[in-house]
Order: C-alpha cells, then sequence, then structure tokens
C-alpha cells in the first residue's frame, strides 16, 4: 500500500508550479488525472528540448499521471468534468482568479456536487488583494516579495537563481502542504475546503528570519551582505586555482576552528564573525588561500576533516556523486517512445509507505476513452466527443 493511494486527484493545472505538486502526490499513491484542454494541453510538453518526440521538461515532472482532453468551454465537457469531481477528491486549477467561476465550475458551484472536495486555487498574488488579476511568473514574485533583492554577491546586483523558487517553493511545495493538511482535516470534520496558494505569499514566507530582523532594526539587508549570504568569510564562496569554486558553511565556532587548523591559520581562529574592516581582510586573506589550490586539492585536504566545506558541483558531476547514486535520487524509467529516461528520485524516504515509479508520463489526452469508460459513455458516445471537439 501507498501512503495517499485511494486519494483521486484533477489537476488542472500547466507549466511547473501545479504539476509538481501533483507530482509529489501522484510519487506517493494518488491517482492524479491531468485535466488539459484541446487546444494544446499542458504547454510544458512544447518546450524544447525534446527526448524524441516528447520535452524532456515535461516528462521530467509528469510521471505516475493520466492525462484526459477536455473543452471546459462546452457544456458537455463541463458536465464530464462535474462527473469526474463527484468521484475525486481534489482539484487542483491555476487559472487567474475568476476564470473556473466563469466556465461554471469554480468552487462554489463543485461544493454542491462534492461537499468533501478539496479544491487547491494555485496564482501568483492569491484570489483576493489589489494585485489579484495582476500577470507575473516565478522572478516577477521573488522579485516584489524582496527575495531577488537578495540574491547575489556582495556588492553586485540582483541574481536571478538557478531554479523556479517561487514556483516550486513557494507555489507546488505550499499546495501539497495545503492539500494534505486539508485532506486531513476532511477525516475529522467530513467537509471539503477551498485552498488559497498565492506564489508571492510562498516568498514572504521564505523570508521569515529576514522580515522580522527588519521588523527589529528597520535596517534593510544588503545584497550579499547577510549572515548566510555573503557577508561572513566562514560561511561564503570561493573561487580555486582552476577557476572552479567551493562552499564554506561554518556556522559553528567548532567547525571554523578546525579549518583554521587545518591551513595552519590560527591567528583567524578568532575571526569567526569580523565585523567592518576586519571582515574584508579576512575574506581576502581565504580568497587568496583558496586561489592557491585547485578545487581537487582542497577536496582531497579537507575531505577527512569534520569542517563544513563542500565543492560547487555542476550538474553533471551530481550525477556519479556516490551520496546521489546511494540516495537513489536519479531513477531510470522506461517510457514508450522516449525509451530510458533519467528522473528525479522521491526525496522524502518513508520506511512503510515509499514513493514508487508506477507509470511513465502520460501522452497527450491518452487516458480521454478509458476514463469516459469508466463514466459510463459508450464507445459510440465518445466517438461523438472526439468529433465535436469536447475530447
Amino acid at each position: 500500500m501507498m501512503a495517499l493511494e485511494g486519494i483521486k486527484v484533477l489537476d488542472m493545472t500547466r507549466l511547473l508550479p501545479g504539476p509538481v505538486c501533483s507530482l509529489l502526490l501522484a510519487d506517493y499513491g494518488a491517482d492524479v488525472l491531468k485535466v488539459e484542454d484541446t487546444q494544446q494541453g499542458d504547454h510544458m510538453r512544447w518546450i524544447k528540448p525534446f527526448a524524441k518526440r516528447e520535452s524532456i521538461y515535461y516528462l521530467a515532472i509528469n510521471r505516475n499521471k493520466k492525462s484526459i482532453k477536455l473543452n471546459l468551454k462546452s457544456s458537455e465537457g463541463k458536465e464530464i468534468f462535474k462527473k469526474l469531481v463527484q468521484k475525486y477528491d481534489v482539484v487542483i486549477e491555476s487559472f487567474r482568479p475568476g476564470v473556473m467561476d466563469r466556465l461554471g465550475v469554480g468552487y462554489s458551484e463543485l461544493r454542491k456536487i462534492n461537499p468533501g472536495l478539496v479544491y487547491c486555487a494555485l496564482s501568483g498574488y492569491g484570489q483576493s488583494g489589489p494585485l489579484v488579476n495582476k500577470v507575473g511568473h516565478d522572478l516577477n514574485y521573488l522579485a516584489l516579495g524582496g527575495l531577488l533583492g537578495l540574491n547575489g554577491l556582495r556588492g553586485g546586483s540582483p541574481t536571478p537563481p538557478g531554479v523556479q523558487i517561487a514556483d516550486l517553493g513557494a507555489g507546488a511545495m505550499m499546495c501539497a502542504f495545503g492539500i494534505l493538511t486539508a485532506l486531513l482535516a476532511r477525516e475529522k470534520t467530513g467537509k471539503g475546503q477551498f485552498i488559497d496558494v498565492a506564489m508571492f505569499d510562498g516568498v514572504i514566507f521564505w523570508l521569515a528570519m529576514q522580515i522580522s530582523k527588519y521588523a527589529l532594526d528597520g535596517e534593510n539587508p544588503a545584497c550579499g551582505m547577510q549572515t548566510f549570504t555573503g557577508k561572513y568569510p566562514s560561511y561564503n564562496v570561493y573561487e580555486t586555482k582552476d577557476g572552479k569554486y567551493i562552499s564554506l558553511g561554518n556556522v559553528e565556532f567548532k567547525f571554523w576552528e578546525r579549518f583554521c587548523r587545518i591551513i595552519q591559520r590560527e591567528d583567524l581562529i578568532e575571526e569567526h564573525l569580523p565585523e567592518g574592516q576586519k571582515q574584508e581582510e579576512v575574506l581576502k586573506i581565504l580568497q587568496d588561500i583558496f586561489k592557491s589550490k585547485t578545487r581537487g586539492e582542497w577536496e582531497t585536504m579537507l575531505e577527512d576533516v569534520e569542517t563544513c566545506f563542500e565543492p560547487v558541483n555542476e550538474i553533471g558531476e551530481v550525477f556519479s556523486h556516490p551520496q546521489v547514486q546511494h540516495r537513489q535520487m536519479i531513477v531510470d524509467q522506461i517510457h514508450p517512445t522516449e525509451g530510458q529516461i533519467k528522473q528525479v528520485g522521491f526525496p522524502v524516504k518513508l520506511s512503510e509507505t515509499p514513493g514508487a515509479l508506477r507509470m511513465p508520463p502520460p501522452g497527450y489526452g491518452e487516458h480521454s476513452e478509458a476514463i469516459l469508460r469508466e463514466l459510463g459513455y459508450s464507445p459510440e458516445a465518445v466517438t461523438r466527443l472526439k468529433q465535436d471537439g469536447v475530447i
């Protein structure tokens, strides 16, 4: 048995945050059905590069799901959707606020036919407020929320992060948490509920420490000048002799002390968290020291020392890393048209109900006919629905 076995999810989202949320649910047993429009479906399907016929990005985040094409602008499409809602536990959508209501399938309507429905609406700025109708993407939410202004090197300009933090951390993860929380509440009350997830809100939540500090001292933190973003020499990133980089993360004094002794600079031990001019001096000393050896030489020198040090790996190096392999964080899956594809593994290790590879990512509308048969539609009716552009 899997942890979420028996939970049925209608996923109407596209691109990244919503599909990653439903991926988390599907990996641990939920029955996820992608409800895609009849024009192009999930936009992620058409973003380069392609493995063979499918986008590698689409394949990366849509395993363990099924797909149905459905035109919700048609009366019969709405009827089919409502029949599905009667049998499902969760709806996830990421349209602009109000779109589902205008289609006649918003939460106020769906709760009438399924009072236990957990309905999750994911958007940039939420279902209310002055920005409710404003368009945006990951970078915009990070910028307005204050996180982007903190991302970069000291003295430099804000830098777009290497992954979509708002989409993934503030969107997908928050949706998954909200859905699981609402399902747990339903076990106690028997009632479903509406979940309003704004990626902008999630970005603000990620800034809990910075906001609390600002409330205390009124000081705006500078880019690359916070405790954990490059202010202190003991917690920083350094270039090595061969043009690569290493990370030093010695928050605790004991780890800093060991590092100073191994590099034979006991004079720096008391400069764990220097301020002012001394901070710049120690930073320059360490920059010069790290440039005296290659990254490989530093790895050899520090691998057996209990100090917080790691190389800055490229993605290719992550593939072959022994810890990644041991934790099975890159797995192989066989796809009917794409052959063997590599994907990320399961980040949460459950001892009794672990995640599993159950199905390859679905083709566009692959399960439309099977789902309609389950709803009681005859082969003739299915053929007509196709001809009419409903599915």
